[in-house]
């Protein structure tokens, strides 16, 4: 059933779990980070290391989808992708980008900005060797962001892969790697009570970092 539009002005959430302080966030953002990161997870959320990414191409155009952070440390937010695909592109022509970790059932979101690298080699190959085998096969047998005519075409190139690498280590393909984006900002978002949620921003400058309380 389609919802009208009524509907969707009546669906409304008073966010009222709790609240947050200045003098509870700690001052490495990082670290406020992995602290909200690890609730999120003790508390059985699915993918709660799922984030959005905020890309712009060559025209101005942005573009969103949802990428898993796996390595998260002083250097800022890691993921790994096809190095061949839209949002590699999009990187490459303009590496500043965005992300947004979103966690309902605690009423939390968390925003950032910055700019994108490249992750080492090394890096990138220690995690792909850390990868489930058919998740591996699967950077191998996708082409990223290319057209494709049917989904058989893909199962069929997956068994093609399968047969390949059958009975050997599989490599991390030169295609495929990490990017980690370095946060220059980074907001911690608690909802409360009649849209009058808290807002804390922390700004990376030349003598460290610095919190600013937002308006909701």
């Amino acid at each position: 059933m389609a919802l009208t539009s009524q509907t969707l002005a009546d669906l409304r959430q008073d966010y009222s779990l709790r609240g947050l302080d200045l003098a509870e966030l700690d001052k490495d953002p990082m670290v406020q980070f992995q602290h909200w990161l690890g609730e999120a997870h003790s508390h059985d959320l699915i993918e709660p290391n799922a984030m959005t990414l905020a890309t712009v191409d060559a025209m101005g155009q942005p573009w969103t989808r949802t990428v898993l952070l796996k390595v998260c440390d002083a250097r800022g937010f890691t993921f790994f992708t096809n190095y061949k695909g839209t949002k590699a592109a999009h990187i490459a022509a303009e590496p500043r980008a965005a992300l947004t970790f979103w966690w309902s059932a605690l009423e939390r979101q968390v925003n950032i900005t910055g700019r994108i690298v490249q992750t080492s080699r090394e890096e990138s190959e220690a995690y792909f060797a850390s990868r489930p085998l058919p998740s591996q096969l699967g950077a191998w047998a996708s082409p990223q962001s290319s057209t494709l005519e049917t989904r058989e075409a893909l199962e069929h190139s997956f068994a093609e892969q399968k047969a390949r690498f059958e009975g050997h280590q599989i490599p991390c393909p030169e295609h495929w790697g990490g990017f980690c984006l370095k946060p220059d900002s980074i907001e911690f978002w608690q909802g409360r009570r009649s849209r009058l949620h808290d807002r804390f921003r922390y700004d990376r400058s030349p003598g460290g970092w610095g919190i600013t309380r937002l308006a909701p």
